[in-house]
């Protein structure tokens, strides 16, 4: 993998790249739907090259669980098992590994854990995480980690990022190997250390040391208060080197990306525009819309007059909310395209701002307006 930055921004850490991946060449900053499943949930692989994206995720631990490797395997791969032929990043299955919490036990070999489709057992390594990457075809893959909850004391984080440098090292010895014998995928490290901060420097040193051809931060958006997200996403991308790209795991909402991005963050992906689209929940400029409110009942004009999306241009609000209301599922599949090309569109605007010298400009504007917009009652 190569990375090359092509603009910078004169007042804040913002930039534009180029990741050069087997599947295609990526502009950055990127944001990636995510395919837990081999499946973007609603969106068809020609919506999601419709919309604009050249990368998604794929889900290891999903994966791995069901259809199971030997399946896509025999497909030649996940992206021909799929129908993607652009390109995948692939997690490590650790973040499904420690949600499961009372379902698995982690030590220094590996994690244990327990289905939770059938409860059956499984183990996980640095080596298997690696290899059963490799046999999806990854263009990029993540190691292994031990994440810690929020608020876990420090013996219990000092023993997760030991754990989790010493899988880095074997994790880049199997992945050296399989790059050896003809992969051609990348290896992103984790940087792990919970909310210490000399944790997290210790943490973000191992990482740079490996020389892995990318580094994600990991260990947000485990409960934390926003204010904390922030501070520490700030001060862990300051740790780290310019040329490498830098991912973000787990954000998706304009607030956190434009933050993201301003403290030069790279790659980031979420399920929760997917989700929202399910629930009925849409972005606009003007902030987020709830399609089943009542007064959208009578209201024919679209989601939001400014996006140029093919749901703005040909449906209604009164006809989403219609479809909502029936239960249908092409209510899911409207929503869920229309989210994700509001937050690609997002993300291509920071990339000409950025390159216009403007970023500043352009995050304070949209924000001004998006939060301009309607507060939802989350339990409407």
């Amino acid at each position: 993998m190569l990375f090359s930055i092509t603009n910078r921004d004169s007042k804040t850490n913002a930039r534009t790249g180029v990741l050069k991946l087997a599947h295609g060449d990526v502009s950055t900053p990127v944001f990636m739907p995510v395919g837990t499943n081999g499946t973007v949930k609603a969106i068809t692989s020609d919506d999601l090259k419709e919309i604009g994206f050249n990368i998604i995720l794929g889900n290891t631990y999903h994966l791995y669980l069901r259809p199971g490797v030997d399946v896509i395997e025999k497909a030649n791969g996940l992206h021909r098992f799929i129908n993607w032929d652009r390109n995948i990043l692939t997690d490590s299955g650790g973040f499904q590994v420690f949600s499961l919490s009372a379902l698995r036990k982690i030590k220094e070999e590996g994690a244990w854990f327990q289905s939770h489709i059938d409860g059956s057992k499984h183990f996980l390594s640095p080596e298997i995480a690696v290899n059963v990457q490799v046999k999806l075809n990854s263009d990029i893959q993540m190691q292994l980690d031990y994440c810690s909850h929020w608020g876990a004391d420090r013996k219990e984080c000092e023993k997760a990022l030991s754990i989790t440098s010493d899988w880095l090292t074997r994790s880049i010895k199997t992945w050296n190997e399989a790059v050896s014998a003809g992969y051609n995928g990348s290896l992103f490290s984790i940087v792990q250390g919970n909310f210490y901060p000399d944790l997290r420097q210790r943490s973000a040193e191992v990482c740079i040391e490996s020389g892995t051809p990318g580094i994600a931060i990991g260990g947000l958006s485990v409960g934390e208060p926003a204010d904390v997200y922030y501070e520490t996403l700030a001060s862990t991308a300051a740790l780290l080197p310019m040329e490498k790209p830098r991912y973000v795991m787990g954000i998706g909402t304009p607030e956190y990306i434009l933050n993201a991005i301003e403290h030069g963050i790279d790659m980031f992906d979420c399920v929760i525009l997917t989700r929202e689209g399910r629930n009925g929940r849409l972005y606009t400029k003007d902030g987020r819309l709830s399609i089943k409110r009542y007064e959208n009942t009578h209201d024919f004009s679209p989601i939001d007059k400014e996006c140029s999306c093919k749901v703005c241009k040909e449906y209604s609000r009164a006809y989403l909310r219609h479809l909502f209301k029936s239960k249908e599922i092409l209510c899911s599949m409207l929503a869920s395209y229309h989210n994700l090309y509001f937050i690609n569109e997002l993300v291509e605007n920071c990339r000409n701002a950025i390159k216009d010298g403007r970023f500043l400009e352009y995050k304070n504007d949209f924000l001004a307006g998006y939060n301009s917009g309607e507060v939802i009652n989350e339990n409407e």
